[in-house]
Parts: C-alpha cells; structure tokens; sequence
C-alpha cells in the first residue's frame, strides 16, 4: 500500500507549512492586535487595566467553547474550507472593529471573532496530524506555532506602531487587512485532504466520546498544562505593556512595540523544539521548557530594562516550546477523533488566556508588576507539577518514531 502522507522535505510539506504558517501568522496577529492597545483603551474609554483586557479575554473566551463544535462540524464537513472561511471572516470582523463607535460595539465585534476564529486552531491540529507522517509531525506542528509567535510579534509591533503615529483605528484595520491576505495565501497553498473521512454528526456518540478523552488522564494532563501556559504567556503579555509605559521605564507605545520582537525566539523555540521532541522524547522536553517560562518571569523582576528583556525572551521561548510539544502529543495520544481531542487541547488553552489573563489585572491593580509575576510564577509551579505528572504518564508510551496512524475515526 502506497504511503500517502506527506513528509518534510517534499514540496507538499513545503506547501503545507507554508499554508499553515500563513493561517498561524493571521491567526495570532488578528488575535492578540488589542494586546498593546490596553493603555490605549484605558485612556479613550475610561476603563480599568482589568476591562482593557476584555476585547481580548472575551474573544479567547468565546473562542475556547466555539473550538469544540467547530472541531466537531469538521468531522463532517471538511477541514480547509472551514479553516479558511473562519480566518476570513475573523479578518473582516477585525476591519470593521476599527469603525466601532462606543466601547461596547468593540467588545460585541471581538466576541463575534472570538466565535469565527474557531473554525481554525482545532481543525488545523486535525488536519496536520491526518496529512503529515508521524516523523514530520513535530517539525509541521513546531512551523504552523512558528507562524503564530510571527503573527503575534507582527500583529503587536505593527499595532503599537500605527496606534503611536496615526491612531487604534488605523491599526486594527490595517491588522485586519494584513489577515485577508494571509487567509488568501493560505487558500491557495494548503494541499486537499486526503486522509480525511467524514462521519456523520451523532449527538449522544460525541459526548461519550468527549467524557472518555475528558477521563483520560493522559489527555487532561497536556489540557491543564495547555491552560496554565497560555494563562501565564498571556497574562504576562497583557501587563508588561502598563510596567514598561510607568516608572521607572516611561516607555513610549512605539518602544514598547518593539519588545514584542523577542517573539523571534518562539519562531525558532516552535520548530526547533517540536523538532528535538521527536528525538529526544516530548515529556522531557515539556518539563525543562516550563521551567524556563518560570526562570523568564523571575528575570522580569529585576530592575535593569534589559533583563526584564530578557526575562520575556525566556518566557516565550518557553512557552512556544512548550506549546509546540503539548500540541503535538495530544494529537499522538489521542486514539480516535483527533479534531475532538485537539478542540479540547484548545478549548483549556484559549480559556487559559481568557481567565488567567483578566485575573492578572486584579494582580496589577494591588501590586502592580511584582503582582503579576507571582501570579504568573503560581500558574507555572503548578504546570510544573502536571508536566512531572505528564513525564510518569509517558513513560512506556510512543514518544516518537514510532509510527501511528494520525487518521482520524470515530467509533461507528
């Protein structure tokens, strides 16, 4: 029987990445565009630091639900028309933010993107681990999160930048601009599927199915881990913007932009690590990358601007990481419908940002970055405690080479 599925090296695997870094790269940019403009927020609609997050939290928190019914449409319908349909509608969604006329208005257009944006992350999860071998999945998974840390580096700089010279409306229309193109290149470069087989949508078959990967507790292990991290990334993402524009710093929003370079290091972090995961086994790798994300934060307690750099250079490498591994485990040990077991992954992570990181503005208001950060270093201690769990877990298991069949099922 002829091998089907893509492998890296091959022109296909360089079509797919870059159809899916394209969808990675729009999917953080159109995402996460708000994140520099809380100051900017709380000072045009008289809001607190904690209601500044809101056009953010809320699209994460309405994203995180949508993701599993989108996960679960998928299975009957296709995977690239739904992930790129839903990338173009969320870019729309986010031109049309920048007419919003009163608060309000804002938040209603960013939670309707919260719900087209979930016809992407989920089903894309899916789709590469239907479509790429085994041995190449870390590599295509660590690319597709590269274009994300791109997506979310380019989304921020270019924001803060316009917002500083020209204004927040300019920039989340030339954001949402930016993502119309990127869902058009993703359109015209990702391969059709191949290993896809639709099945037919059985209410009381899915929720059996969900309770029993819910139960799996080497599943919700890497749910929680995904949860904590992004809760932590996001958190600390949201409130260095208001410590860097204070004292001692009194950055301006352009300078501050460009720290959001240090998402450089999450390209590289993604597909490098997801790729040494495949080596070097996923469990080990996890562990030693949430100890990073913790050593990051302590950095960013110290004074000196460049450690505090620095300190957010680590944080996102060790995020990234992290993420990548976690991601691309799920789909190995999920058994059967994968798009499922991948919505759920997604579900905890988006609802990770979404509460972690309007909590973290309750931290800012009592103690401002100090704060943060021992709120951000408690959701950490806690991964860490779960990514030690997920190491006993995984042992005796496939970390990797092994090959398994990444075709999605459900059980008839």
């Amino acid at each position: 029987m002829p091998d089907t599925y893509i492998h890296k090296g091959t022109p296909e695997f360089r079509a797919t990445t870059l159809g899916m870094f394209s969808a990675g790269f729009a999917t953080f940019a159109l995402l996460y565009c708000v994140q520099p403009l809380m100051p900017v927020f709380s000072r045009e609609f008289g809001v607190s630091a904690a209601q500044s997050s809101l056009p953010l939290s809320l699209t994460t928190g309405f994203l995180a639900p949508a993701m599993i019914l989108a996960g679960t449409f998928s299975e009957a319908r296709g995977r690239t028309q739904m992930m790129v349909g839903s990338l173009l509608a969320s870019a729309i969604l986010t031109v049309l933010s920048a007419f919003a006329p009163r608060w309000g208005m804002l938040l209603v257009l960013r939670t309707l993107a919260g719900i087209t944006f979930a016809g992407l992350p989920a089903v894309s999860m899916a789709y590469l681990t239907e479509e790429i071998h085994p041995t190449s999945i870390g590599l295509a998974m660590g690319l597709a999160i590269g274009g994300n840390g791109f997506g979310g580096m380019i989304g921020r700089l270019l924001t803060a930048l316009i917002a500083d010279v020209l204004s927040w409306r300019h920039a989340l229309g030339a954001i949402g601009l930016l993502g119309i193109t990127a869902a058009i290149v993703a359109w015209k470069t990702l391969p059709p599927s191949r290993h896809f087989i639709a099945r037919r949508l059985e209410p009381r078959m899915l929720y059996r199915l969900f309770w029993t990967q819910l139960r799996n507790p080497r599943l919700v292990g890497l749910y929680v881990i995904g949860f904590l991290l992004m809760g932590a990334f996001v958190s600390t993402y949201n409130y260095i913007t208001y410590h860097l524009l204070a004292a001692p710093y009194r950055l301006s929003h352009t300078a501050v932009g460009f720290i959001f370079v240090v998402y450089l290091v999450g390209i590289f972090a993604s597909a490098w690590i997801g790729s040494l995961a495949d080596r070097v086994g996923r469990a080990r790798v996890l562990l030693i990358m949430v100890g990073m994300m913790l050593l990051g934060i302590g950095l960013t307690l110290l004074r000196p601007l460049f450690l505090v750099v620095l300190g957010l250079g680590v944080v996102t490498f060790g995020f990234f990481g992290g993420h990548s591994v976690a991601s691309s485990w799920v789909g190995l040990r999920a058994e059967q419908a994968k798009a499922q077991a991948a919505a759920l992954y997604l579900f905890f992570y988006y609802l990770g940002s979404s509460v972690a990181g309007s909590a973290g503005g309750v931290f800012w208001d009592m103690a401002r970055w100090p704060g943060v950060a021992a709120f951000v270093a408690a959701l950490l201690i806690v991964a860490l405690a779960f990514a030690l769990a997920t190491e006993r877990f995984g042992q005796g298991t496939p970390d990797s080479g092994a090959r398994q069949s990444p075709r999605i099922s459900m059980p008839q």
